[in-house]
């Protein structure tokens, strides 16, 4: 995958409607700090469009990117935010459970996971929330470069325990630093829009 082209398109908030786009949208949801802005600037090869904020838990939008006039990228609210008050979280909830029902071109959810620790009971709630919603979320597990090697076996098997996975789950351990984990994330995505193409003819 070559991105040629990116750009902020849609903010909605609480009060917004959600876009009718004509593209496929990959959602991608995780708690605050996990890394979600570095990971979807890393997918995008921009540096900083993706605001990562020094307050976690501050942002409170739903965020559209285009990507290459082909596809969104969409920016959940990030969740579990230990200071944010229970009706802040209530709004988020309603926010991102508004969107996985609601929207008809989303394709596929990535939900992101910090590999070192095992899933908190928000990553349980979120990932069974999302297999609800008729979806099967690739888990992304985050900071890969925390880790020794030789511990990322041990650590995939945790988070898959964790969240009990189910059957065929796929798991993309991905490192913000070095980029691991990009060519297969984008592999998921060509897949997806070549069986787009197809349907087409």
């Amino acid at each position: 995958m070559v991105i040629k082209n990116v750009s902020l398109e849609t903010v909605c908030g609480i009060t917004s409607t959600l876009p009718e786009n004509s593209h496929m949208e990959f959602a991608f949801a995780g708690k605050s700090n996990v890394g979600k802005s570095s990971l979807i600037n890393g997918l995008m090869n921009r540096k900083a469009l993706a605001r990562t904020s020094a307050q976690p838990g501050k942002t409170q939008t739903i965020n559209f990117y285009n990507v290459n006039d082909q596809m969104y990228f969409v920016d959940l609210p990030g969740y579990g935010y230990a200071t944010a008050n229970v009706g802040e979280k209530a709004k988020w909830g309603k926010m991102i459970e508004n969107y996985l029902h609601r929207s008809r071109q989303l394709k596929t959810v990535f939900l992101l996971v910090d590999i070192r620790h095992e899933p908190s009971e928000n990553d349980r709630m979120m990932y069974e929330w999302i297999l609800h919603q008729g979806f099967e979320p690739v888990i992304i597990a985050t900071k890969l470069d925390k880790i020794k090697r030789s511990q990322v076996a041990k650590h995939i098997k945790m988070i898959k325990e964790g969240l009990k996975t189910v059957k065929n789950t796929i798991v993309i351990p991905y490192s913000s630093q070095t980029k691991q984990g990009r060519e297969e994330i984008y592999g998921l995505l060509d897949a997806c829009l070549k069986e787009a193409d197809e349907e087409k003819i």
